[in-house]
């Protein structure tokens, strides 16, 4: 490559805005954690190793309960979660909301099918799920709670290596992707 074409990609890259991406890859070791969490309005905890003992786990990690976006991603899940048994998967939600929000979230829209987490910020973290502020100006920026996560979703293989991974704050192909995955890794074993 010429010295003039790497000058022109380097300025191409930095002209276009960074795409949100989750930083664990596909076979990363997903870090194990507990969390609180509420199913059909009840507290528990959860703790991903034991899911993973039951199967292939869906982490989706949502910015906030009750918004537009969140709430039709939930109830999408929410009406795939036989599919989703079928496949022995457990799907769980993960936002930075308390407690209480997600008590009611849990009922209200996940229809008591599964369980939604607070995820900490150790847990935000360890999953690169922050919501990345890249190309908003100032002003939009400033108006952002700053404890948000974005919208990224994983399959965790029962091995506890990550085998899908999808980010993107559209929420409409979450569901079927994430259900994909779940369904070839069933087959390929």
């Amino acid at each position: 490559m010429t010295k003039l074409a790497r000058a022109a990609a380097a300025l191409l890259t930095m002209a276009i805005p960074a795409a949100a991406q989750a930083e664990l890859p596909v076979g990363a070791r997903a870090p194990d954690f507990t969390a609180q969490s509420a199913m059909g309005g009840k507290v528990q905890s959860f703790n991903l190793r034991a899911a993973l003992r039951r199967g292939p786990v869906v982490l989706y990690f949502f910015p906030k309960a009750f918004t537009q976006g969140c709430t039709l991603e939930t109830r999408a899940f929410a009406e795939a979660s036989e599919q989703f048994g079928a496949a022995h998967a457990t799907i769980v939600g993960l936002s930075t909301d308390d407690i209480p929000t997600l008590q009611r979230f849990s009922t209200e829209e996940c229809r008591s099918k599964f369980a939604v987490a607070s995820a900490t910020p150790a847990i935000v973290r360890s999953y690169d799920v922050a919501m990345k502020r890249d190309g908003l100006p100032a002003a939009a920026q400033a108006r952002m709670p700053s404890n948000l996560t974005g919208r990224t979703s994983y399959v965790i293989a029962p091995n506890g290596r990550v085998s899908f991974v999808h980010s993107d704050l559209d929420y409409r192909e979450h569901v079927r992707l994430t259900l994909q995955a779940v369904q070839a890794l069933n087959h390929r074993h």
